[in-house]
């Protein structure tokens, strides 16, 4: 099975977990934008679901389908958040941020009762930072003070798209830093946010009650305990 095809089976399952009517954090990235192509369609069909977006990318997918969304100031009480995420740990921690979105997702995910994560089986990790540097959002004041020292606690580097810093929907930089294998995610997190500067972490502890894993024998649950 290819992994487009898994992603979509994980979103599809993601979408049996809706209620008849509520509010639904609409997270970002390449599996959440298929869930949220699911939403439109029970949108169309007469579901009354109401999105909160993670991102910009996100509110003018649900926008060109005509799923209505609440403001982006809040408050909320959300019934469920649906998001993906670039590395999952044996623990059911993540490292979110790949799309530089992982400021407004924890800030939604904070405000859902139940946080619904979907991946393909390829996200799977032991521990958090095998396979990915953790993602931090910056101001762009003093940026090269704030880079120093994020040096210090792994090699790190400005995120660039197309020869230019990556700038999040709120204007900010990203600074990939690669800590390998991270065998305390939660004091990791508390290091980098007690950096000044430093706006949000990609480290998503404790965050997820449930993930959706999606392989070639079909889709796993995997629930926090």
């Amino acid at each position: 099975m290819s992994q487009q095809a898994s992603k979509q089976r994980a979103a599809e399952a993601a979408l049996e977990l809706l209620p008849e009517r509520g509010i639904i954090g609409l997270g970002s990235g390449s599996t959440a934008a298929l869930f949220i192509d699911g939403v439109g369609r029970l949108v169309q069909a007469g579901r009354q679901l109401v999105g909160v977006p993670t991102s910009e990318a996100s509110r003018q997918q649900a926008l060109r389908l005509g799923i209505p969304l609440l403001d982006d100031a809040g408050p909320w009480d959300l019934d469920v958040c649906v998001d993906g995420a670039d590395e999952v740990s044996a623990a059911l921690d993540l490292i979110k941020g790949g799309g530089g979105c992982h400021a407004r997702e924890k800030i939604v995910n904070e405000h859902a009762r139940l946080n619904v994560i979907v991946v393909d089986d390829t996200k799977l990790s032991r521990r958090l930072g095998e396979q990915w540097p953790v993602p931090v959002e910056v101001l762009p004041f003093g940026a090269q003070a704030t880079l120093e020292r994020l040096r210090r606690l792994g090699p790190t580097e400005l995120r660039r798209r197309d020869g230019a810093p990556w700038r999040t929907d709120s204007g900010n930089l990203i600074f990939d830093v690669k800590t390998g294998p991270i065998d305390d995610p939660a004091q990791l997190d508390a290091r980098l946010l007690a950096i000044p500067g430093v706006v949000e972490t990609g480290l998503f502890v404790g965050r997820a009650q449930l993930v959706l894993v999606a392989g070639a024998a079909g889709v796993r649950r995997l629930e926090r305990a």
